[in-house]
Order: structure tokens, then C-alpha cells, then sequence
């Protein structure tokens, strides 16, 4: 069966740090870039972090740049979110997508070929105390 699974959601105080992973079946998430999404009740969803099909390259919007790290680990098929110094503001359902007509991956921008059309099922991710 072909899907992405995001895991490692959770409750987490401000403050704290969460670590999401995206993860591949039945296709090699080594040959795509990779998003990862988040929305919020009531808002629309928005971007976070891409990371390059090649070389690794990361791009963060800026509300999270300087607190969430975007990685990848081939061999375990898999993508990972690292997230720290967690607000409020950051609760959501967070997703990982697949752009797979392509996806240009700067430290500036991510942008698809067409748009981001495979998507994971989302985790819950809630800060608060």
C-alpha cells in the first residue's frame, strides 16, 4: 500500500520539543522533496519546511526558522521534523506531503512543479500547560 504515516505527536508544555516523523510504504520517499504542513482549527493550513530531493537542502518559513530542524534518513525511508522550543501558537495537525511532479527546494522558498498532491494522514501536535 503506498502511503506517507506522520507519527511522534503528542501534549507538550511550552518550551518543550517534539520530534515528528514522516514515513514511506510501497515507494521510496528518497526521490521526492518532502513538506511538511500544519493547521491549525479555524486557520488555513500553511507551510513550515521543505527539504530537497538531492542534497538536503531545507527551507523554513519563518515562524519556525531557528526552532524546527527538517532531516532525512534514507535508509529508513523516512523524513523527521525536529521541533524545539515549542509555542502555543503552534498547536496543529501537522502533514507531510509529496510533490511528485517536483518540488524546488531553496533556503528561501519551496515551491512545486504542480502542487503537493500525496499526503500523510497528520499528527496531533498541542502545546499548552
Amino acid at each position: 500500500q503506498v502511503q506517507l504515516v506522520e507519527s511522534g505527536g503528542g501534549l507538550v508544555q511550552p518550551g518543550g520539543s517534539l520530534r515528528l516523523s514522516c514515513t514511506a510504504s510501497g515507494f521510496t520517499l528518497g526521490y521526492y522533496a518532502i513538506g511538511w504542513f500544519r493547521q491549525a482549527p479555524g486557520k488555513e493550513r500553511e507551510g513550515g519546511s521543505c527539504i530537497s530531493r538531492r542534497d538536503g537542502t531545507a527551507y523554513y518559513a519563518d515562524s519556525v526558522k531557528g526552532r524546527f530542524t527538517i532531516s532525512r534518513d534514507k535508509d529508513k525511508n523516512s523524513v523527521y521534523l525536529q521541533m524545539n522550543s515549542l509555542e502555543p501558537e503552534d498547536t496543529a495537525v501537522y502533514y507531510c506531503a509529496v510533490g511528485t511532479q517536483g518540488v524546488v527546494v531553496s533556503t528561501t522558498s519551496c515551491r512545486p512543479l504542480r502542487t503537493f498532491d500525496f499526503w500523510g494522514q497528520g499528527t496531533q501536535v498541542t502545546v499548552s500547560s
